[in-house]
């Protein structure tokens, strides 16, 4: 960069004077007082084009002041307005039809994708579906339905013990409270606030892997353990957006903020992202990254919700 007015004037040339004509009369300068600069002089902004929201902003540089708690608050907020307009049709991508499928299909993800319990339930569902049915169940008969989900054996333990503690303790029904919910063998915060958000209508935040990745790479939180992420976000945001935050944010880290290779370069919300950059900032190259209906191919539900803009998922063997 050049150095400022007056710094190097003794090293350039004097410039010939301006005839007495074509001067600019000079205004009077109190003893003392600093000149006022020329508004002839001052650069004009550019109205006519527009400013380009998707460019990311820069990483702040090493030594830079760092983000007051306020200002990380508001980028929150703006990144959940964002995300609610880039998914409006978020919705939880397991299939159900009432609390008690929606709390089994819960218990079932562990460690397995969605689409491969949402291909698994309608079998599971046909051969038990109350909870009386299921604490019936022969254990040897759900592992063969299960199995697809991996850990079948343990899942298999987890679904007779919380059906017989249904039967047992809430009359075959679901409670719909997060202290009963967790009573349940198999269920933890993060299975009840799926269900009460759900099915319920109860507002939770559910931290699982996509969630706490997520908000961990936007510096909402540093936390590890799920349980205060849980709280520090909870925090950032008024409770009426908590399940629907939850969506959204699973949403993006499933199609776009992915773990091992961030679609960074085709992502809308990079502007506001301070990690850009870990991912691919190519646009095209990030393109070919998106999942699901960004990129073109099937959801993970057989049965989605009207207004999900992608094409349902297979059913089990088919394709």
């Amino acid at each position: 960069m050049g150095s400022k007015d007056g710094t190097d004037s003794a090293a350039k040339p004097k410039s010939k004077p301006k005839p007495k004509s074509e001067a600019s009369p000079q205004p009077k300068v109190k003893p003392g007082a600093k000149p006022k600069p020329d508004s002839n002089s001052r650069p004009k902004p550019n109205t006519s084009a527009k400013p380009n929201t998707n460019k990311p902003k820069a990483k702040p540089k090493a030594g830079a002041k760092p983000e007051s708690h306020l200002a990380m608050v508001r980028r929150a907020r703006r990144i959940n307005r964002e995300l609610a307009e880039l998914y409006p049709y978020a919705h939880p991508e397991l299939d159900f039809r009432n609390a008690f499928e929606l709390l089994v299909a819960t218990v079932l993800s562990a460690q397995t994708t969605d689409l491969r319990v949402n291909q698994t339930t309608p079998a599971l569902f046909a051969a038990y579906p109350t909870p009386e049915d299921m604490a019936a169940a022969v254990p040897e008969e759900m592992e063969e339905i299960i199995r697809p989900t991996g850990f079948f054996r343990a899942k298999t333990k987890s679904l007779l013990g919380l059906s017989a503690a249904l039967r047992d303790n809430f009359d075959g029904e679901v409670p719909g409270r997060l202290e009963d919910l967790v009573t349940l063998p198999g269920v933890g915060r993060k299975t009840a606030n799926v269900v009460l958000g759900n099915a319920f209508g109860v507002p939770g935040i559910t931290v699982d892997t996509h969630f706490g990745r997520l908000v961990r790479r936007w510096k909402w939180t540093d936390q590890e353990d799920p349980v205060k992420v849980e709280a520090e976000v909870a925090e950032i945001f008024p409770k009426s957006e908590w399940t629907m935050l939850s969506h959204r944010v699973v949403f993006h880290g499933r199609r776009i903020c992915h773990a091992r290779k961030p679609a960074c370069g085709a992502c809308p919300i990079a502007p506001l992202c301070p990690s850009y950059g870990e991912g691919e900032t190519d646009p095209e190259k990030a393109r070919k990254l998106l999942k699901y209906e960004m990129g073109g191919r099937p959801g993970q539900r057989l049965s989605p919700p009207p207004d999900y803009p992608g094409a349902p998922a297979p059913a089990l063997g088919a394709g």
